[in-house]
């Protein structure tokens, strides 16, 4: 053991009376490791950040779309086609025991008007399980009732957006929106949620009961889709099964034909979405590795130039008793003491990186410690890999023939 220091000190000696030429060296695999660190950080919090984002959308939440029309050879895609009705809602909460929670989704768009401003929106209708399906809680003020439902009551819910726009420093609770000439009474204003995953802002939003959507906004009979709760995380796949079975029986499909609607669970999306962030981890953290190679190559040219300079030392040492493996093993660790300096420098720089990325773009990065281990390790390895050629060069040199070089 005692000898492996000494052979480190001496090599850190000699790289030392180069400064310069060994801080440049190391240059290249600082901002290797520091890239591998900054771009995995990068990729694994867009994945946290998806991950919220869906856990957001609800709590163990189901979505259920209407069917896809095909005609002349042609796919139009899920919800083409109107097959859902508040009536299978009713249906899958009397007969699914995995189903907790359930609502009805009537969607529609309009101008809408307070006083003298307007907006533009997108009025949606729920059932009163709406909340707690979609994890939103009220700002202020109160939700629907099963009454409104039932009554097609003209009353609604604003989100954020609407009343930034339509009450500007007002409280909306009691005041009365106009949504296709119709007069709606705000009972409450959702919570803040902001941007979904698609940047699209979830609080430009106006909930009212999907039966007055239905019969006096959109003039519709069938709902645009349906959204459920399960009863737990465990249960999401029996209850998609539960779903299946029962609306294939309500909608009198054969055996052999295919259904008239999809089912989305949350386990899917963040499944789909996590293989794409772990794609896109991966396709960073390799980007970044080529800093590193590019690195490990400029440490093999600067040692190549040391061997051909100290080759009259080697030489001598040779002379003196010296060995082959020596003589390989000072080179190589030269080469490694240059790597691994440059990793911990790498280390330091890509942590800070993280942290000005994360406060600059507002980006969740995360310098987790296996992925700073594996760039501290990978950088070892670029040393002993791009060394070991350099020092098994030093270390065949004719000791004669090296004493002649001038």
């Amino acid at each position: 053991m005692l000898r492996y220091l000494q052979i480190m000190k001496v090599a850190t000696r000699a790289l030392g009376k180069n400064k310069m030429r060994s801080g440049l060296t190391m240059l290249g695999i600082v901002i290797g490791v520091a890239a591998v660190i900054a771009m995995v950080g990068i990729g694994q919090g867009a994945k946290q950040m998806v991950n919220d984002q869906i856990a957001a959308l609800g709590e163990n939440l189901l979505n259920i779309f209407p069917g896809s029309q095909q005609a002349g050879g042609f796919h139009f895609g899920a919800g083409s086609i109107t097959t859902l009705t508040p009536e299978d809602a009713a249906a899958i909460r009397d007969n699914c025991p995995a189903i907790k929670l359930i609502s009805p989704v009537a969607r529609s768009g309009a101008q809408v008007v307070a006083g003298n401003l307007n907006w533009a929106t997108s009025i949606e209708g729920y059932g009163p399980d709406f909340l707690d399906i979609r994890s939103w809680p009220l700002a202020s003020g109160a939700f629907l009732t099963e009454q409104d439902v039932k009554g097609a009551t003209k009353v609604c819910v604003l989100g954020k957006t609407v009343v930034d726009n339509l009450f500007p420093g007002q409280d909306p609770i009691g005041q009365i929106v106009r949504i296709k000439k119709l007069p709606f009474r705000v009972i409450g204003v959702l919570s803040s949620k902001g941007q979904n995953a698609f940047g699209q802002d979830q609080d430009d939003i106006i909930v009212a009961p999907y039966t007055t959507v239905l019969r006096k906004v959109s003039g519709r009979t069938n709902i645009n889709y349906i959204i459920a709760s399960a009863v737990n995380k465990a249960s999401i796949t029996l209850a998609s099964t539960q779903i299946t079975d029962l609306l294939r029986q309500r909608h009198r499909i054969s055996p052999n034909d295919d259904s008239d609607f999809t089912i989305r669970s949350q386990v899917d999306i963040a499944t789909v979405a996590n293989s794409t962030s772990g794609i896109m981890s991966i396709l960073l953290g390799a980007i970044a590795s080529v800093s590193l190679m590019v690195g490990g190559i400029g440490i093999m040219n600067i040692m190549l130039v040391s061997v051909t300079e100290r080759t009259r030392e080697i030489g001598i040492r040779m002379a003196v008793g010296a060995k082959g493996r020596d003589i390989m093993i000072q080179f190589l660790a030269e080469s490694i003491v240059l790597s691994l300096i440059g990793g911990i420098m790498g280390i330091g720089l890509g942590v800070l990186s993280a942290k000005i990325i994360s406060a600059l773009l507002h980006w969740p990065v995360f310098t987790s410690v296996p992925a700073i281990a594996m760039s501290f390790f990978f950088a070892g390895f670029v040393g002993v890999f791009f060394g070991f050629y350099p020092a098994r060069k030093a270390s065949q040199l004719d000791p004669i023939e090296a004493l002649r070089f001038e």
